[in-house]
């Protein structure tokens, strides 16, 4: 689909009021296409007031402007990465991922609700955002069509890159915040800051080049330890210090302790683009790094030795899906159905000690369903435990090796022989 096509035609753009967005619209409006913005509110902090985003669109030409209050949503979706703790690639929490399924799924509600059958976003040809608008809603309104201008031969013969973008707006003093020398670009919801493109391209370039928007460096944090308790329950953390609370608040507020505590910010990862691509990109997720941490404690209590070893490949399956743009199909709801039972018997307290940057453990009570004990766990002479039961546990377990050794099929490295 060309911009040609949608001439005298309503489209629903996902816009973030940032340079891609104002740009797109407003030369879509020149072409004759009536441009609908819809700006998801998920509590990105780095855009408080949605005020300031209308008038920024509407200046720009958008005919019409849609606030989607996907907060709670948000927070929803959230909650399901840290149950699953779907990391991608380390320690990533597929906080840009998992955004733009809600905002997908929030914007087709709405378009359908408008009349309008043409979602359009601004993202590169290159990046894994188009892949995500693409098939999230693909599968959420495979009748929609989608409208992507930077895989349009027309919208590319006239912008190349940002510089192009910067004079094609200001020359029409069009309201934009962006300039050339900007060091980096950021993408922001409730549950973190991506940061990449610009100087952090570079490899020479420090992740803690990086102005923080969510708290502090690790390195600019208090030189005392601050502790933190978290109450889940069947997955939920329903408490932070005693204080009852829902998802979304619950994330705020870790967001507000562990930002400055430096918690889960300045990440780096240099990551596998689903395009096939390399992608150097410094995180910033305070709230999904501490809950996240006291979910993984308390899960080392709860599930046994199987258990634990089916949900780590749901875990990372679930995570690349989701990365991906697949977070709505078949496999990813089989994934959530199969980690379930896990989230059933996550309830207990965790309290974690959270210093420079770092959330460690500190004590864990509370926990119905925990698989330790600490009489069977320990040496002394104590529980139910008797150490000469293993004779025979042994016993069973040398047949095996010794056959190995009997049949030539024991390759011990240079350093054990």
């Amino acid at each position: 689909m060309t911009a040609n096509d949608l001439k005298g035609k309503t489209i629903a753009f996902a816009a973030s009021g940032g340079l891609d967005s104002c740009t797109v619209t407003r030369w879509l409006t020149e072409l004759g296409v009536t441009v609908v913005c819809f700006t998801a509110d998920m509590a990105q902090p780095d855009e408080p007031d949605f005020a300031d985003v209308e008038k920024r669109m509407r200046a720009c030409g958008a005919a019409d402007f849609i606030a989607l209050d996907l907060k709670d949503s948000i927070a929803e979706a959230g909650l399901e990465i840290i149950q699953s703790q779907s990391c991608y690639e380390g320690r990533y929490w597929n906080t840009t991922g998992i955004g733009r399924h809600v905002i997908v799924a929030g914007m087709v509600r709405a378009m359908k609700k408008k009349g309008i059958a043409v979602l359009s976003h601004g993202s590169t040809g290159r990046g894994n955002d188009q892949v995500r608008f693409q098939l999230c809603t693909n599968m959420l309104a495979p009748e929609f069509q989608i409208y992507a201008p930077w895989r349009d031969e027309l919208f590319l013969k006239q912008f190349g890159g940002r510089s192009e973008m910067i004079d094609y707006c200001n020359e029409r003093k069009l309201p934009i915040k962006a300039s050339k020398d900007a060091p980096y670009s950021t993408d922001a919801n409730l549950l973190g800051l991506t940061h990449e493109a610009g100087k952090l391209e570079s490899l020479e370039t420090d992740p803690w080049f990086i102005t923080p928007g969510m708290g502090v460096l690790p390195k600019d944090a208090p030189d005392k330890p601050e502790q933190v308790t978290v109450r889940f329950e069947q997955g939920r953390p329903v408490a932070l210090n005693g204080r009852k609370m829902k998802a979304f608040e619950a994330i705020t507020q870790a967001n507000t302790i562990g930002g400055r505590n430096g918690v889960g910010i300045g990440s780096h990862l240099v990551e596998n683009r689903f395009v096939g691509v390399k992608s150097r990109g410094v995180y910033e997720a305070p709230g999904m790094e501490l809950l996240g941490s006291a979910y993984m404690y308390l899960l080392q209590l709860v599930i046994d030795r199987r258990a634990r070893e089916l949900f780590d490949q749901l875990s990372m399956f679930l995570s690349k899906q989701i990365y991906q743009g697949y977070g709505f199909d078949l496999a990813s709801h089989m994934a959530r159905e199969a980690l379930a039972p896990t989230v059933k018997l996550a309830t207990g307290t965790i309290t974690l000690n959270l210093y420079k940057g770092q959330a460690y453990f500190a004590s864990a009570t509370d926990v119905p369903h925990q698989m330790y004990s600490e009489s069977n766990a320990s040496m002394e002479a104590i529980g139910v435990f008797n150490h000469a039961d293993s004779e025979g546990f042994l016993s069973v377990l040398q047949v095996s090796a010794r056959a190995l050794a009997a049949n030539g099929q024991v390759a011990a490295p240079a350093w054990a022989k």
